[in-house]
């Protein structure tokens, strides 16, 4: 799909689009809030954030 030459000229409503339309696309679990993104599984830094 040459996503990396195409991300940086694409709006970011483009970009949730097609995240939301490829689930390939999205290859860890993520997790966004006020705080930051966390990204990947390390268990730990997921017990710290969650709870």
């Amino acid at each position: 799909m040459q996503l990396k030459d195409k991300l940086p000229e694409m709006s970011e409503e483009e970009q949730l689009k097609l995240l939301a339309t490829n689930g390939m696309l999205v290859k860890r679990p993520i997790i966004v809030d006020e705080t930051g993104v966390l990204v990947g599984f390390k268990e730990t830094e997921w017990e710290e954030r969650l709870l």
